[in-house]
């Protein structure tokens, strides 16, 4: 995805600190809102860490159906770029 070297364009949301429970409240509440907004990409702030907190997002972007794909940025493994329907 050679667009995604505009990241700071995007609506973002930083979940260092956040633990899983957390994690998943916060990235429900952060697709909804990009869903209210019109918004049809945006990045997920994870870290890198022990994976705990990237595994929860990647559950609730599995599960939502309004989410049509994610990936791992190809220059940073703490952040992941989501897509919307």
């Amino acid at each position: 995805m050679i667009d995604d070297i505009f990241l700071k364009n995007l609506p973002c949301i930083d979940l260092h600190g956040y633990d899983r429970d957390m994690a998943r409240v916060a990235t429900l509440d952060f697709i909804n809102e990009n869903l209210l907004l019109g918004n049809k990409k945006f990045i997920i702030i994870h870290g890198i860490g022990s994976g705990i907190v990237k595994k929860s997002v990647y559950e609730v972007l599995k599960q939502n159906k309004h989410v049509s794909n994610y990936h791992i940025d190809i220059y940073n493994s703490g952040v992941t770029i989501v897509y919307l329907k």
